[in-house]
């Protein structure tokens, strides 16, 4: 949530930095409300004021004798219009509120504006690989090597969805193994989240209201969806919650979380026709980075988590780009986002298998986490950054094409092959 004293103060300077993520917003609404709540404010704290002096007059005036029934019956209506203004000034801050939350986040100033045709590439790892053999494309290798039966994912949960099995069971579970242990080497915790989350989570996430028809709900769809329950689409959207309303110590951060969960997502719209098999899915597997950094030390935080998943990368010997995104490609909760990008090669394009993005205070700001300044004694809102490390469902269909084999066999990354029990190829 942006920070609505910013807002008002600078309404124009917000406006040009929203229009960068092509979002174009009207303060005028806003700007009306403020100055109403400002007239309430002074109008209750003066007519509260008299109350007060003449509540403290009411003992004098009885030990001298005088009649004060009708200055009861003054401080009722007085009593009456306090509480109609109270109340006209819960309706203005929740309109304010319920404007403020619907606007997406800042994106930095560094940014360029646009989108997707605007993206740069500031980093590009090894070579395309190139087939001295006709090359297969990930869906027809993992049926052939039965590692990834389609058919009968559809006939269980219908389309967009697949399962593993054997060696490709085993060879994903080696992916998410690696990855779990390379993060706790770098000193993350390791969290096993809920599945099922609030409404709460998904608004502190920056998610909702703007996203909640884009995930499964298991309870309150129908009804009222801040009393219900949805599936988590990231385990982000948990780990960035678990402090919520809290003050963390300061000398704790930076906080470093990783998780392993599931994601669920409806993925509304079509499904292009070369994101068959695994590339788009409403359920796949993902481990997930989350920091809670000092504003002051949080683009270091971005820089390690940047790092931290292109090693991932690196050390399975895929080729990949890094491309910083433009502001409208930034979602809406992010400031800023990095995309790992792996090549695919039957599809002769990139996919983003990490997003990296610093939410800097927008978070924190919706589900109220921060931290106490050692300096003021003041609590101050913390950032909060995630990246994917990694989301297997592009990783592995393109690590089964990136390391296949003239036979039709597929070579095991060096990494993956103590999770793999010391195999170093997959065939029939």
């Amino acid at each position: 949530m942006l920070d609505v004293k910013k807002i008002i103060e600078n309404p124009t300077l917000i406006q040009e930095r929203l229009a960068k993520k092509g979002h174009n917003v009207d303060f005028s609404e806003l700007l009306a409300l403020d100055a109403e709540r400002k007239e309430i404010i002074l109008s209750v704290e003066s007519m509260k004021a008299e109350r007060n002096k003449v509540s403290a007059d009411i003992p004098r005036l009885k030990k001298a004798g005088e009649d004060v029934a009708p200055i009861f019956a003054s401080m009722k209506k007085l009593g009456e219009k306090i509480a109609e203004q109270d109340a006209r000034l819960n309706v203005v801050s929740d309109r304010i509120f319920d404007i403020v939350a619907s606007l997406p986040n800042l994106p930095d100033e560094d940014l360029l504006a646009g989108e997707k045709e605007n993206n740069q590439v500031v980093k590009v790892y090894g070579e395309k690989p190139n087939f001295d053999f006709e090359a297969k494309n990930h869906v027809d290798l993992c049926t052939a090597l039965n590692l990834i039966d389609y058919e009968r994912g559809v006939k269980l949960s219908g389309g967009g969805h697949w399962l593993y099995r054997g060696e490709g069971a085993r060879l994903e579970w080696a992916l998410l193994n690696f990855f779990i242990s390379e993060h706790l080497n770098d000193g993350y915790e390791f969290i096993l989240p809920p599945h099922m989350l609030g409404y709460n989570a998904g608004f502190g996430a920056g998610q909702f209201p703007k996203f909640t028809e884009e995930v499964f709900w298991v309870e309150g769809e129908d009804e009222d969806r801040k009393k219900g329950k949805f599936m988590l689409p990231t385990a982000e959207t948990a780990l960035v919650n678990m402090y919520a309303g809290e003050i963390v110590d300061e000398s704790n951060l930076p906080m470093k979380f990783f998780a392993y969960t599931p994601c669920y997502r409806k993925e509304a719209g079509s499904y292009r026709a070369e994101e068959r098999g695994m590339i788009r899915g409403h359920q796949f597997n993902k481990i997930e980075m989350v920091q809670y950094a000092h504003p002051e030390r949080s683009m270091k935080a971005f820089e390690e988590l940047v790092g931290k998943a292109c090693s991932l990368m690196e050390k399975l010997g895929l080729h990949f780009r890094l491309s910083k995104l433009a502001a409208g490609d930034c979602s809406a909760s992010m400031a800023r986002t990095y995309d790992i990008e792996v090549w695919i090669p039957s599809m002769g394009i990139y996919k983003e298998v990490s997003s990296v993005s610093n939410a800097n205070d927008y978070q924190a700001r919706r589900n109220n986490t921060r931290y106490r300044d050692s300096k003021t004694g003041k609590p101050e809102y913390l950032h909060t950054l995630n990246g994917s490390g990694l989301a297997t469902s592009r990783v592995f269909p393109a690590l089964v094409e990136q390391y296949q084999n003239a036979d039709g066999s597929i070579t095991i990354p060096e990494v993956l092959r103590p999770f793999m029990g010391g195999q170093t190829v997959i065939k029939l």
